[in-house]
């Protein structure tokens, strides 16, 4: 199946979403990918201080997808679909002035809370919508997904040229078209959950009493923490390798990373799927993603082969970094749904995304700080290597609870709790 066909198979909710979500990160990643340059060029921000504005930015949004889930379970998807869009519009305006760094925290902070209201609904509607085709609609979603990516940059990279200004004026303007286009276009569909006898504190409770699904979220901070290099360490190390024309390398990163998920996210998916369960493609997959950082461990810099050769590694780094990203995230996906019973899971989606958002945070700060002790002490390539064993460390976890049946859902018990092993 062809991936326009397998996009036609899905209904209308679910095309609309995939393409939604193309837009959405069309304007994020017009600014994103240019942030961390912007900050440490213009602004003169220490890599400790990018390494908070970005951890904060991703905190509020991974930390507080609890709340937007929540929201999303009790008053229904799209509403918080448009509201998370209304804000990021928001946030993006807001730095376009901002110049300190309080100002750029809040701006990053609104940011964040807007994908924390709308990426939980997004995720739990397309899940709903799918139904068992779950696995095969977030491979098509990560397509547009990743597409939005690869010409996010592109786009953003033009307008570089003018002013980062410029570029976070137009990614305001790209949401507040999404705004107008899914209050218009989206169906509206209630969750259906919770119970509405129930209280938040009561489903926050079933859910925190799930302790496959609370150790599965823990062993996945890895994968996020090495997957949110792409906007913090390798942009970093593009513009040490190239200090006058980083914008151009950090978009190669973004298209390379965006290449590899449109070109073969639906033959990674299925070759992982035909082979192995989930269980075993999420610990492939992570397996993966501590691999894409050996390269850079060998080619941590110029010394050692030339500024074309530590650029090549980089790369290289990327591409691999993307097919282990593109391995694991419809599985996961699937698997949060799996060990929340269908039920709450606009909530179960955004209790795991604040479990690694706290990972997260703590993950940027400390790969900053690394990154410049480790340029201190004349060995780039130590911070390499911890991320490598970050995602060795992970992938063991996930394979212990695979091994442990831990990645099947826990039966449920007449009362509707879940049965503890």
């Amino acid at each position: 199946m062809t991936l326009l066909s397998a996009f036609r198979s899905f209904g209308w909710p679910s095309r609309m979403l995939m393409i939604n979500q193309f837009g959405i990160n069309l304007g994020f990643y017009m600014l994103m990918p240019y942030l961390a340059g912007y900050l440490a060029g213009p602004l003169g921000l220490a890599a400790w201080a990018i390494g908070l504005v970005l951890g904060v930015r991703n905190f509020s949004q991974q930390g507080m997808f609890l709340i937007g889930g929540t929201l999303a379970d009790r008053l229904g998807y799209k509403p918080l679909i448009v509201c998370g869009c209304v804000l990021r519009t928001a946030g993006f305006g807001l730095l376009v002035f901002a110049e300190s760094l309080p100002a750029v925290l809040i701006a990053s902070a609104a940011t964040g809370f807007a994908g924390a209201l709308f990426n939980p609904a997004v995720r739990a509607y397309l899940a709903a919508d799918a139904g068992p085709r779950r696995v095969e609609a977030f491979a098509v979603f990560n397509v547009f997904y990743q597409a939005g990516i690869l010409a996010g940059p592109l786009v953003g990279l033009a307008l570089m040229f003018v002013d980062f200004r410029m570029t976070a004026a137009a990614a305001a303007v790209v949401f507040a078209a999404l705004t107008v286009a899914q209050l218009l276009a989206l169906p509206h569909r209630a969750a259906g959950t919770p119970d509405e006898k129930t209280s938040v504190l009561q489903d926050w409770r079933t859910v925190a009493a799930n302790r496959s699904f609370l150790l599965f979220a823990a062993a996945m901070i890895g994968s996020y923490v090495l997957s949110f290099q792409v906007y913090l360490a390798l942009p970093l190390q593009a513009r040490d390798l190239f200090p006058r024309n980083d914008s151009v390398v950090t978009a190669m990163i973004f298209v390379v990373s965006g290449l590899v998920a449109v070109v073969g996210q639906m033959r990674i998916t299925r070759w992982f799927a035909h082979r192995w369960g989930a269980g075993r493609s999420l610990v492939i997959g992570m397996l993966i993603l501590a691999a894409s950082f050996l390269p850079l461990i060998v080619l941590p810099d110029d010394t050692r082969a030339g500024r074309v050769a530590a650029a090549t590694a980089l790369l290289v780094a990327t591409a691999v970094l993307a097919v282990g990203s593109a391995a694991v995230f419809p599985f996961e996906m699937d698997t949060v749904v799996s060990l929340a019973n269908n039920r709450l899971i606009g909530t179960h989606y955004g209790f795991y995304n604040t479990i690694v958002g706290v990972g997260i945070l703590v993950g940027n700060l400390a790969t900053g700080s690394l990154m410049q002790a480790a340029r201190d002490l004349g060995q780039p390539w130590l911070l390499w290597v911890l991320l490598s064993a970050i995602g060795l460390a992970s992938a063991a976890a996930l394979f212990r609870l695979d091994r442990r049946g831990r990645l099947q859902p826990e039966q449920l018990t007449s009362s509707g709790a879940q049965t503890p092993r």
